[in-house]
């Protein structure tokens, strides 16, 4: 089957048309003919099988789906200039691009990228998050920080540190438990795509899981904010956890219960020796930098 993708200079001529509402601004943004660009809008018209534009006397407006197309093609001509100049441009030392899990994001990377960039000022992060490594499968990235197997997102990785888990809830509801088994009067807030949860908790401390109530959360950031409107009891996963625990207004149920947990963070990446300088400063801080918080 033909692609319907249209070449990517039909679609740079088309952005300055659209943006200029006329074909010879756009040309001479381009140097470019006002007949050539005319020509490679029809084009682009043909493959698309739609008018992008209603020519008039001396200017262009943009029809319905003209308009619709415009947002897009600028996003992702942006994207790619934006791409290419951060791997093969004069900045191409100097662009890192980073996706982490949102939660080790927030609650870890947060507090020590200043100290990273005050270290290497000419280095650009460039970073995105998500719930899991599965949300980072589309697109480039020089670096990963996921949380689980790293052999499902890389060639090479470096383990980054574990989690500590344990019940919290808001001060009242805390307050009521006393014991493990007191766990039970209430609803737990699962997040069920980590391999370590409430059945690894409730089985150390000998409660039955079985008779536990459960509800679902897609992630910890959600499951704190469920237990903060009083939905229930969160596990929370120390040290990435800390800060949405307090800023939840959270406290720990049974002081002192803590369960490690069986998974980890890693910095998975494709080949170490073919990582580009800044990632490879990155790799040696971070990996530094949480040895000295003293996270295990």
């Amino acid at each position: 089957m033909t692609s319907r993708v249209p070449s990517l200079n039909w679609l740079r001529v088309f952005e300055a048309a659209a943006r200029t509402e006329s074909f010879a601004r756009a040309a001479e943004q381009l140097h470019m003919s006002p007949a050539a660009v005319s020509q490679q809008v029809k084009s682009l018209e043909e493959r698309l099988g739609a008018p992008l534009f209603v020519r008039k006397a001396h200017a262009v407006t943009l029809t319905e789906a003209g308009r619709a197309y415009l947002a897009p093609v600028q996003q992702s001509l942006m994207t790619l200039e934006e791409a290419t100049e951060g791997l093969f441009g004069r900045t191409q030392e100097q662009a890192l691009y980073l996706n982490c899990v949102l939660i080790f994001a927030h609650g870890i990377l947060a507090q020590g990228l200043a100290e990273f960039e005050a270290a290497h000022p000419g280095v650009s992060v460039v970073m995105s998050t998500g719930n899991s490594g599965r949300d980072f499968q589309q697109g480039f990235s020089d670096l990963q920080i996921i949380f689980g197997n790293p052999h499902a997102y890389g060639a090479e990785s470096d383990r980054i540190m574990g989690e500590w888990l344990y019940p919290v809830g808001l001060p009242d509801v805390a307050a009521q438990i006393t014991q493990p088994a007191d766990l039970l009067d209430w609803p737990l807030i699962e997040v069920g795509t980590h391999r370590s949860g409430w059945r690894h908790v409730l089985e150390e401390v000998k409660v039955m899981p079985g008779a536990a109530r459960m509800v679902f959360a897609d992630s910890t950031v959600m499951a704190m904010a469920m237990a903060q409107a009083g939905r229930g009891i969160a596990l929370a996963r120390s040290p990435a956890s800390n800060d949405g625990m307090t800023g939840a207004g959270l406290v720990p149920c049974l002081e002192g219960l803590k369960v490690r947990g069986s998974q980890a963070y890693h910095l998975v990446y494709d080949d170490l020796r073919a990582l580009r300088p800044p990632a490879r400063r990155f790799r040696d801080w971070i990996l530094g930098w949480v040895a000295t918080q003293g996270w295990d």
